[in-house]
């Protein structure tokens, strides 16, 4: 026992052990340089930018908290703030519950399945612009095809991407159009549902309602957890569809597509995003832009720890189960 206890390991197998690690470093290397140089160097750069002052041209100035500190005090960087939360609250529950209705849908059909899944699916592979641009064309007041169907009905279309009250829903409709990757997710674990379960609901007298009620949605419930989160970060980052419906809105972008007016109509499309390049690469302002993306990155980074531990938690009590 004793000679057991202090034997050490052959040299032939540590040296074998040394190159499979060698081994593994090596075929990881590649994504780790990649990390390090296109991840973890920008974001250290941007936390330390964030405590200068800092305009491109002469050499950042350290400030302290500044920039921090100014924040509470920006007008614009509330507008802002308040744009991007009613994002948050607004496009995560559309954006959940229009991917949960189309993907229930879509399992439930007998044909065509395929089809009308791949249907569903292509808009979210069309460009931010060319997608926003199409939604600004079919919306626009004047000629415009949702103008023309609802004059059949005597009403006036609203002015959408030019009215204030109008350019944050205009925005969001974008938004659900290219939501089939989620929708994609959902299906998946719907179709995944043990079929036991609604045989055994349906003996117990459960209709079609409650067995998707009480079967379907605790099952899928951390898929759609991870939906709620993904959208959360997905409307934190909201830029190109609130800059281009701006810039097209205002009517007065150059032929490079950039326009003066970001956050048109008055500011209601000015989210956070959107104004953190407006400070960067408008105004010079590097160092304030640093501390709005630092803000940014941690709230997204919560965001996935709560995404994380709530995984991590439904994964515990499902293992654990009643009977355990």
């Amino acid at each position: 026992m004793t000679a057991t206890l202090g034997a050490r390991p052959a040299p032939g197998r540590g040296r074998a052990r040394a190159r499979h690690r060698l081994a593994v470093l090596g075929f990881m290397a590649p994504a780790l340089i990649g990390f390090v140089l296109f991840f973890g160097y920008p974001l250290v750069t941007t936390v330390v930018l964030s405590f200068t002052k800092y305009d491109l041209i002469n050499p950042p100035e350290f400030n302290g908290l500044d920039n921090y500190t100014f924040m509470f005090k920006d007008p614009l960087l509330i507008k802002a703030i308040t744009n991007t939360l009613w994002f948050v609250v607004v496009l995560t529950i559309a954006r959940t519950v229009f991917a949960l209705g189309v993907a229930s849908v879509i399992a439930r059909l007998k044909s065509g399945v395929g089809l009308i899944r791949t249907l569903c699916y292509l808009p979210s592979l069309a460009p931010p612009v060319a997608a926003t641009l199409v939604f600004f064309m079919v919306m626009r007041p004047n000629g415009g095809p949702l103008d023309t169907v609802l004059g059949w009905f005597g009403v006036d279309s609203p002015l959408f991407f030019s009215d204030p009250a109008w350019a944050k829903p205009g925005i969001t409709a974008i938004m659900l159009w290219i939501s089939g990757d989620l929708m994609i997710i959902i299906l998946a674990a719907i179709l995944d549902v043990p079929q036991e379960q609604y045989e055994a609901a349906e003996l117990d007298g459960a209709g079609p309602i409650r067995r998707w009620w009480h079967v379907t949605l605790p099952t899928i419930s951390p898929v759609l957890l991870f939906g709620i989160v993904n959208s959360v970060i997905l409307a934190l980052q909201l830029f190109t569809q609130a800059v281009v419906a701006g810039s097209a809105g205002s009517g007065a972008a150059d032929a490079t597509g950039s326009t003066k007016y970001l956050g048109f109509p008055d500011n209601s499309t000015l989210t956070f995003p959107v104004y953190l390049y407006t400070q960067g690469f408008r105004y010079f302002d590097m160092g304030y832009a640093a501390a709005m993306a630092t803000v940014l990155f941690v709230i997204s980074f919560a965001a996935t720890i709560v995404l994380v531990q709530r995984m991590r938690k439904n994964s515990t009590a499902e293992e654990g189960g009643p009977g355990a």
